[in-house]
């Protein structure tokens, strides 16, 4: 069964860039151990989310996925006021896109290096706030990802078509 762990390794994966690339490069762009790369993408690989041979993601079905199940498989909820990284609707890019009233606190990863108050939402895996903030266009498929989760209709609406313009414009083959 996929685990948030899971869904952290292949949005990883999916923002790693094009070519060819180790589990250790892996690992080490989203700051976890090489036995947890190597063990998703085996259940990203069953789950038809994954092409071993081809080392690639297999496009059509992590859309679904993301769009369809990621909130069932890794739900969340906003939890007490914490200081953190900006996530979610929060953070880019989709808070150019969703205009949030002023009376509620953003959502935010808990992290010690965090610089603003908002809601605590868990991010997908403990590490998300430290590698989003060495490689932002992961923390940025990370919001998306989170605002799929923990989002109303109208966020999940605008973030499945964010996610699909990521998938799309992503250099690996659609499988």
């Amino acid at each position: 069964m996929i685990s948030s762990a899971d869904i952290y390794v292949l949005v990883g994966l999916l923002t790693f860039g094009p070519g060819p690339w180790t589990f250790r490069e892996l690992a080490q762009y989203l700051a976890v151990p090489v036995p947890l790369v190597q063990r998703s993408l085996g259940r990203a690989a069953e789950a038809s989310l994954y092409m071993p041979e081809a080392r690639r993601l297999q496009l059509p079905n992590l859309e679904e996925f993301l769009i369809h199940a990621a909130r069932f498989v890794a739900p969340v909820q906003l939890g007490v006021v914490v200081a953190g990284v900006p996530a979610a609707w929060a953070a880019p890019p989709l808070s150019s896109l969703i205009v949030e009233s002023g009376d509620e606190l953003p959502p935010v990863w808990p992290w010690a290096h965090g610089r603003v108050r908002g809601q605590a939402l868990q991010p997908l895996h403990a590490s998300a706030p430290e590698a989003a903030s060495r490689h932002p266009g992961f923390g940025e498929a990370l919001a998306v990802v989170d605002s799929l989760r923990a989002g109303d209709l109208r966020v999940r609406s605008i973030a499945a078509g964010v996610i699909e313009d990521l998938l799309r414009g992503t250099g690996q083959a659609v499988g």
